[in-house]
């Protein structure tokens, strides 16, 4: 392969990674302007977690994101976990939403080593991990409070060719439950594929 064409490569990887950010945070959003105050205490497809619960995690995920490429440690990360929850979670999940598209369109080395808490990964593979949290976590809320529960099939397809090769493994993460149940046909939709092989059953 040329010098060329391997920046065309990485030219091409590069939109896929912004533009896939871009439509997973839009319709996370879309789907956060649909929770009302009632909505807060609903059980949600995360075992144990409310509504307040899920839009904490995504918050709290997206402000490590956005310290990862500002150069936090591992131990600084792994912090924002520990934190108390927001008073008002849509808001703070907004807020944050906001600063990680910031954050991470402005990052243009996708090679840039962060210290996540799972390890040492490249900044292109801390957006597949923040563009796979959006993704789920919006099914996720949309399933707690009735709302559509259809996802952007461009997107669905973009996390589920990251995810996929890890079938065999996925249920033993320990963030995808049981990972897929075997019981998914092959004409099935990519949407769920990608839900069952997460460990969700629709």
């Amino acid at each position: 392969m040329s010098f060329a064409s391997a920046n065309a490569v990485s030219y091409l990887e590069r939109m896929e990674l912004t533009n896939a950010l871009n439509s997973g945070t839009h319709h996370f959003l879309h789907v956060l302007d649909k929770v009302g105050a009632d909505d807060l205490s609903r059980p949600t497809p995360c075992e144990g977690w409310s509504v307040a619960d899920l839009l904490t995690h995504v918050a709290r995920g997206s402000d490590m994101a956005v310290a990862l490429v500002l150069g936090a440690t591992t131990e600084e990360a792994s912090a924002f976990f520990q934190q108390e929850a927001p008073a008002d979670p849509v808001d703070a999940c907004r807020e944050s939403l906001d600063a990680q598209l910031v954050a991470l369109h402005d990052e243009n080395d996708r090679d840039k080593i962060v210290h996540h808490p799972m390890g040492d990964i490249p900044v292109s593979q801390l957006m597949n991990f923040r563009i796979g949290d959006l993704t789920l976590h919006a099914w996720d809320l949309a399933r707690a409070i009735g709302a559509d529960e259809e996802l952007p099939v461009p997107l669905v397809e973009q996390v589920y060719r990251v995810l996929q090769p890890l079938e065999t493994v996925i249920g033993q993460i320990g963030v995808f439950g049981e990972g897929p149940s075997g019981e998914v046909g092959a004409d099935a939709s990519t949407q769920v594929k990608l839900l069952d092989l997460t460990g969700r059953r629709p």
